[in-house]
């Protein structure tokens, strides 16, 4: 039987996926008119572009499937962590974590690569192109350090 905190990150998990297949497939959508990019405020634009790599551009240089493998290997690791955890916090990170890889996984298994469309910038230093997927990464690693920082300080 599955347990309140692991129903608390399966959901986190399925809204981070469908959140972010959903903003992905608008922006693929749009594909013509984000290739050029659309400025929304001063320093936040919409552009399209595709990452071969993981997270910053880092191993582009290898095969789409390989970096499918070691994702699903990531996700396989931090859903035994979810299966045996008791802390909620834990449980809404892991599935942020879980729900953001599954996309990026998917996205390398359909396309190759994985589209990113925010773009943060101040006047020419761009932060590198990034998609919601990994927002719900970024803040799911987030909450596990806050929870890491709480038990230390504790």
């Amino acid at each position: 039987m599955i347990g309140r905190t692991q129903r608390v990150g399966l959901v986190c998990a399925i809204a981070a996926f469908t959140i972010d297949q959903a903003t992905k497939a608008i922006a693929l959508g749009f594909a013509d008119r984000l290739m050029e990019g659309i400025e929304v405020l001063p320093i936040f634009n919409l552009v399209l572009t595709h990452n071969r790599g993981a997270s910053l551009g880092l191993f582009s240089g290898l095969p789409w499937w390989a970096l499918v493998v070691a994702g699903l290997a990531v996700v396989a690791f931090l859903s035994v962590w979810l299966w045996r955890t008791q802390v909620k916090l834990i449980g809404v990170a892991l599935g942020l974590v879980i729900g953001g890889v599954l996309g990026n996984v998917l996205d390398r298994a359909r396309h190759g690569a994985v589209p990113d469309f925010l773009d943060f910038h101040i006047g020419a230093y761009h932060w590198p192109t990034f998609n919601l997927a990994d927002v719900a990464i970024v803040c799911g690693f987030g909450l596990l350090f806050v929870r890491e920082a709480e038990w230390r300080a504790a």
